[in-house]
């Protein structure tokens, strides 16, 4: 069943549930990229790995007794060596991020289309934002093309000369001949999501139809089935004039 939204689902943007998202974005969006490119380019899924130690929330010990603290046990008397604590250490998790690069048919990347994710988002210097600017600027100081893709209203956006125009979602295409000048899509959240122009070798693009791809996604993935619209909606907050026709939009149900 299609979703009741004409464009994003913002229930989609879940931070427990993104990683699921965003997998099968990146996936659907490479075989659509597969099949409008071959035999000329080479699609390729690609995979970042890091370890984030900044958790959205922090870890609290589960457990903190010690022996002498135990019932039926006597406290340890003053003066002896204090018994241990059992408290939970802090560890990184293992992030894997997946993205695409289109390749020329002699192996050189021509353009990195990025599917951006709440760990990017983080605040400044969070371990997934340093990691993925990082990546930015080693894309944006070469002589690839980079498509970014941010379906997250959540968040730090990617860094801009000038304030972004208000919207809730953003797709920015930097073209590596007119750099630093960027194409951005401002997409709200009543919206369809566009068709966007990708660039290829010398002047030749591709043209993804990012509604089509969302779509393919949610019908796949069954979301009709399990995403609760009845739970708190993720944050940030919406306008009343949005949250109104939210509301419309979910009691008029499937809305293609």
């Amino acid at each position: 069943m299609p979703s009741p939204f004409p464009g994003m689902d913002p229930w989609l943007e879940d931070p427990q549930g993104w990683t699921g998202v965003h997998t099968r974005l990146v996936t659907v969006l490479g075989d659509a990229l597969v099949a409008a490119l071959k035999p000329r380019y080479e699609v390729r899924i690609e995979e970042r790995i890091y370890v984030d130690h900044d958790p959205p929330e922090p870890m609290r010990a589960d457990v903190a007794l010690t022996e002498g603290t135990r019932r039926g046990r006597p406290q340890a008397a003053q003066g002896t060596s204090a018994s241990p604590v059992i408290v939970p250490t802090v560890m990184g998790e293992e992030i894997r991020e997946r993205f695409l690069t289109i390749c020329s048919r002699d192996g050189e990347v021509v353009t990195v289309i990025e599917v951006l994710s709440p760990t990017n988002k983080r605040a400044k210097g969070s371990d997934g934002r340093q990691e993925y600017l990082a990546k930015r600027e080693r894309v944006l100081r070469s002589t690839a093309h980079l498509v970014e893709i941010d379906l997250l209203r959540a968040g730090e956006r990617v860094p801009m000369a000038r304030p972004l125009p208000p919207a809730s979602y953003y797709v920015v295409v930097s073209r590596a001949q007119r750099r630093p000048r960027c194409e951005v899509y401002p997409i709200q959240l009543r919206d369809r999501l566009p068709p966007v122009a990708v660039p290829l070798l010398g002047d030749e693009e591709v043209e993804v139809d990012l509604q089509t791809i969302l779509d393919t996604v949610y019908d796949r993935a069954g979301y009709d089935a399990y995403l609760d619209h009845g739970r708190p909606l993720p944050p940030p907050p919406l306008d009343p004039d949005d949250e109104a026709w939210m509301r419309e939009a979910l009691a008029r149900g499937p809305a293609r």
